[in-house]
């Protein structure tokens, strides 16, 4: 469920948001390089420089650790793009995850959240998952009782839309 409850002075909008984790993936490997941050992916209409929110996500870690500055990011997109279903805030989720292991844990669970946050307001719940309550701009995080075990149909119209211009 999404309510949009207001808008703050920052123009975000404030939300009650019931979020739920699905099985469907994207596949993100991280590897070290010796060129930067690079990032490459299975469909060629998607940015491939900070546009990109994993690789904006791998420029805070950078940023924040001083490591992970040589790495290629590899994306096998599964989740539809433009349907609402955060897959870029999952793929930047993952990204975070696997530089923290990467370089042996240099951020605490809070500081990952954090700049995951900086992100995006969905990042923080792609890295926790579960059944939750989402509030503020998606930040404030309560968990709910989990969904009982069925099957969902997820379905993607032809047409894709913005998260900008749908909260325009």
């Amino acid at each position: 469920s999404l309510d949009i409850v207001g808008k703050r002075e920052d123009g975000y909008h404030k939300l009650k948001s019931i979020m739920q984790t699905v099985s469907l993936a994207d596949l993100v490997t991280v590897t070290q390089s010796t060129d930067g941050i690079s990032l490459s992916t299975n469909y060629a209409f998607l940015p491939t420089n900070q546009k990109n929110i994993a690789v904006k996500a791998a420029m805070l870690f950078s940023e924040k650790t001083g490591l992970g500055e040589n790495i290629s990011i590899e994306i096998k997109k599964s989740i539809p793009v433009g349907g609402g279903l955060g897959g870029g805030s999952a793929d930047a989720a993952a990204v975070l995850r696997i530089l923290n292991e990467m370089y042996e844990y240099p951020l605490t669970e809070n500081e990952l959240l954090n700049l995951g946050l900086l992100c995006g307001a969905d990042v923080p719940f792609c890295m926790c998952g579960g059944t939750k309550l989402c509030e503020g701009i998606g930040e404030k995080m309560t968990d709910l009782s989990p969904m009982p075990n069925c099957y969902i149909l997820i379905i993607k119209p032809s047409f894709s839309m913005s998260t900008k211009s749908v909260y325009n």
